[in-house]
């Protein structure tokens, strides 16, 4: 698409439209209505009974979402009463991660499970955040948090020690690239406030550090009392000194 200089904008602009629709916008700009095919009257009626897949506009390619770590921790039916009877469908909770520190979790509903599971995997994808790791295999410090009745203390643990914790737990440290980590749940072992509580440590967001979930929640992050130290104060107790080698 091109537009000529105005007086508002001296300069010429072009528009290049670079999509899985880019023949059928093209043709609707030009003619100003879309193709149809010779059965055209069947093909409006998939357009306006069928839906777009949920996993049709993600950021990445099909080879990427394949790579990715996929775990459906809950899977149940849900009932929505209305004034004129109750409406069922399916719920889906899914966790998705890329096992290097990217990792999030989507929640999706549909009349049919495959479809909520869809819709739980893209909203996963676009929800995945960074979690801070030491060497790349266990978490810096412990980790405490308290969400409803479930109260989850997270550790971290030497080389060759294994996840050993919760199993939904163990899902989400997997997907998220933790190795070497030992949990505990007390109270409530409900997995969905389980699962809530431990990203609310996990992913810091952008709330500072050692000051909760940036809501006012108790996720704050503990070191015998103190908040989270720094990677340069963590290898100064083990006797360690950081090099920057950057050259740029």
């Amino acid at each position: 698409m091109e537009f000529p200089p105005t007086k508002r904008t001296p300069h010429a602009n072009r528009v290049v439209i670079r999509s899985v629709y880019e023949q059928r916008v093209n043709q609707v700009l030009e003619t100003g209505r879309p193709e149809k095919s010779e059965d055209g009257a069947e093909e409006d009626d998939a357009d306006e009974e069928g839906e777009v897949s949920p996993l049709a506009h993600l950021p990445l390619s099909r080879a990427a979402l394949d790579k990715l770590h996929k775990f459906q921790l809950i899977s149940r039916r849900i009932t929505q009463q209305t004034g004129k009877g109750k409406i069922h469908r399916q719920y889906a909770l899914v966790v998705v991660g890329n096992g290097d520190g990217l990792v999030g979790y989507g929640e999706g509903k549909d009349d049919e499970l495959p479809r909520a599971s869809d819709k739980a995997f893209a909203a996963a994808v676009r929800n995945m955040d960074a979690v801070e790791r030491f060497e790349k295999r266990t978490v810096w410090t412990d980790m405490e948090t308290k969400l409803g009745s479930t109260h989850i203390i997270l550790r971290p643990r030497p080389v060759g020690f294994g996840l050993r914790c919760n199993p939904n737990v163990h899902q989400v440290l997997k997907a998220a690239g933790i190795k070497d980590a030992s949990a505990k749940v007390w109270g409530s072992r409900n997995p969905l406030n389980v699962i809530k509580a431990l990203f609310r440590v996990l992913q810091a967001g952008n709330a500072p550090l050692a000051m909760g979930d940036g809501f006012g929640g108790k996720a704050k992050k503990l070191d015998k009392g103190s908040g989270l130290r720094n990677k340069s104060a963590v290898e100064r107790d083990r006797g360690r000194k950081l090099l920057d080698l950057r050259t740029y």
